[in-house]
């Protein structure tokens, strides 16, 4: 047989069998299709069912558990990043996280396959990076030389880790499961509903009756998947804004992100250190051509001469494909395999550990953990204690993904900057449907417990209280009778309750109103008061964080 074909077959004993990286490579590429596919489709899918969703209009009865039919946290999951800040942070072992303890299985053996063949973010980034300017010829292979820079990603693993040991977990904000997710489900797919509305709305006003059918027909393809609708979520600007960046640094590097900011990525990279698929040089065979070096995704140095960095190959085989002397290939060198550690830097590192030691407790310094917290911070039904909750969330956008009424939000002010993105309820854009439990059947940690709807009934369980703001209520000021909230309560029987009173009107006269007023004993702060109040702006009955379940402290009413 020829030189071409050496790689092949059977190497001796101590480096096992090479890689027939054609396949492989064709291999990768399907599977990186294909779970991109299941991302978006499990996207998609975190959403109330349609056939719920019809009869949405009235409540949904208490005996009725609304689950998914899909497995959508499956990629957090998978992902070693959440199932080991969140151990870390919370000192329990979380359900679900078999899955990722598998991941590390497999990565101490094949080393970063999991960015290579699953990540749907790298996937992402992979194809953004095709279309570089610089994406081939000697270019390339400068954007692909390894960078100082890349120590970087160890820093932000360092700081997420000891972080978690603290009690605060930052690995949501950071983690690419969670940043793709959240960015496509907070902001990109909602301002494509919005783009998507508006050009609808202003077909079926036409005067043709062709757009006006095309709109409708539109409507019913388009709603079932995205939502076809005004969501709203703060800070969604925002999270867009850096989504989009972070995909516009490719311009300046081929897989930015894998390469200098993915903490996963420098996790997966500490673990497999000593993984046996490694990369075997022939120096004899090279001719410097340096076409190893224009597609190496990671920036690992594959050409002969170089040391070759193991903990940033992303296993994309990609070298050994493109080399036209067979001088590179992979092989499973299962003894003597030379003990690889990734260059982290110990600056990096120690950077890393003092920021992680102290962001912590800095930010507590405002207060809204041990003393008083924000009136509007209204965690979803089923949330844990405040201290617990910041321990597990991921910040990954699921809850808000699936609140069918769009009233979970990223938070901003309201936590605090420990709980930046952490979800919280705002009552004017929804509001919490009475027997609802979707967000605590899709939290893949348990920050939000999963609990029946007969369960958040019975107990009850009190996510707030409502009050009413007798300056702006209509019947209280004597502009108008109105009894929107006792009508719109879910709460049997009712929260709000009326009284009688003559109430001097607008014009002078004196008429009997009916005045309302909020039984706090029976009040569990769904917002459907809030949400439904005529007084727009700022609502006549507000609902606050007072009186929730989850905090002793946090109380209205004394007990004995």
């Amino acid at each position: 047989m020829g030189p071409g074909n050496d790689r092949f077959q059977p190497v001796d004993a101590v480096s096992g069998d090479a890689v027939n990286s054609r396949r492989i490579v064709w291999i990768r590429r399907i599977f990186q299709f294909l779970f991109f596919l299941l991302f978006i489709v499990l996207l998609i899918k975190t959403a109330l069912p349609q056939n719920v969703m019809q009869d949405y209009s009235t409540a949904i009865p208490a005996q009725q558990d609304i689950r998914l039919n899909y497995p959508v946290p499956f990629f957090f999951n998978l992902d070693p990043l959440v199932w080991i800040s969140t151990i870390l942070a919370s000192h329990r072992w979380i359900a679900g996280a078999g899955l990722a303890v598998g991941v590390v299985v497999l990565t101490l053996v094949l080393g970063r396959f999991f960015c290579g063949f699953v990540c749907p973010f790298g996937t992402l980034h992979h194809a953004v990076s095709a279309v570089h300017p610089a994406a081939y010829g000697r270019k390339a292979a400068q954007h692909n030389e390894k960078t100082p820079a890349q120590r970087i990603k160890y820093a932000l693993l360092t700081l997420i880790l000891i972080s978690a040991l603290f009690g605060l977990n930052l690995a949501g904000v950071f983690d690419p499961m969670a940043m793709l997710f959240r960015t496509l489900a907070v902001s990109i797919l909602p301002a494509i509903d919005i783009g998507v509305k508006e050009v609808f709305d202003v077909m079926a006003a036409s005067n043709w009756k062709v757009l006006n059918l095309i709109s409708y027909g539109a409507e019913m393809l388009v709603s079932p998947v995205l939502g076809f609708g005004y969501p709203a979520y703060q800070t969604g600007f925002l999270i867009g804004v850096i989504g989009i960046m972070i995909l516009m640094l490719n311009r300046v590097r081929s897989r930015f992100w894998c390469r200098v900011l993915c903490p996963l990525g420098a996790l997966l990279g500490v673990i497999s250190f000593r993984s046996p698929l490694q990369l075997v040089k022939d120096p004899s065979r090279c001719t410097g051509c340096g076409k190893c070096m224009e597609v190496c995704q990671g920036a690992a140095s594959p050409r002969p001469g170089l040391k070759w960095e193991n903990a940033e190959c992303v296993r994309c085989f990609n070298c050994q494909q493109i080399c036209p002397e067979d001088a590179l290939s992979f092989h499973m060198v299962w003894r003597d395999t030379p003990v690889r550690l990734p260059d982290a830097g110990r600056r990096e590192v120690l950077v890393g550990l003092a920021a992680g030691a102290a962001f912590p407790f800095l930010t507590r310094l405002d207060g809204r953990i041990y003393h008083t917290s924000d009136a509007r911070l209204i965690r979803p039904p089923g949330s844990l204690s405040e201290v617990l909750f910041l321990e597990r969330c991921q910040r990954c956008g699921l809850c808000m993904k699936v609140c069918p009424t769009n009233a979970i939000q990223p938070s901003l002010t309201e936590a605090g900057v420990a709980g930046f993105w952490t979800p919280v309820l705002h009552m004017t854009t929804g509001y919490c449907e009475y027997t609802c439990t979707l967000c605590g059947s899709v939290c893949p940690t348990g920050a939000i417990q999963m609990i029946s709807g007969k369960e958040k009934i019975t107990k009850p369980i009190r996510i707030g209280s409502a009050f009413i703001d007798r300056g702006k209520c209509l019947p209280w000021t004597g502009n108008a009778p109105c009894i929107m909230c006792q009508e719109v309560c879910p709460v049997s029987p009712k929260a709000v309750e009326f009284r009688e009173a003559g109430v001097v009107a607008m014009n002078g006269q004196t008429e009997q109103l009916k005045q309302p007023y909020v039984n706090l004993q029976r009040c569990v702060g769904c917002g459907s008061c809030e949400n439904k109040c005529p007084v727009k702006g700022a609502p006549a009955i507000r609902v606050i964080a007072a009186g929730e379940s989850r905090s002793e402290r946090n109380q209205i009413l004394l007990t004995s």
